[in-house]
């Protein structure tokens, strides 16, 4: 357990730091999961509108440094991958 102060209140940013990662990390997930049920309906359209609105939030989640960049970088290449073989 935390002794001095500045341990408290770095333990009070560290719970604070969390919760806006996980609501973070949650929301990014959402929309990887609204193009990916997207694709597997078959809904081309569908799917390409979620890409372009997936893509943003998982590039702003690296930048917030929620994941690592090359990882949201394949997140967005696989499901464009995706959304492009429908098309196919």
């Amino acid at each position: 357990m935390a002794n001095t102060k500045s341990a408290k209140k770095a333990t009070r940013k560290i719970e604070v730091r969390t919760a806006v990662n996980k609501a973070r990390r949650s929301r990014m997930r959402t929309f990887i999961r609204n193009v990916e049920e997207a694709v597997a309906a078959g809904d081309q359209t569908k799917a390409a509108a979620a890409l372009k609105s997936a893509e943003p939030e998982i590039m702003r989640a690296a930048q917030k440094g929620v994941l690592p960049a090359n990882t949201a970088s394949r997140k967005v290449s696989r499901l464009a991958h995706a959304v492009k073989k429908l098309s196919a």
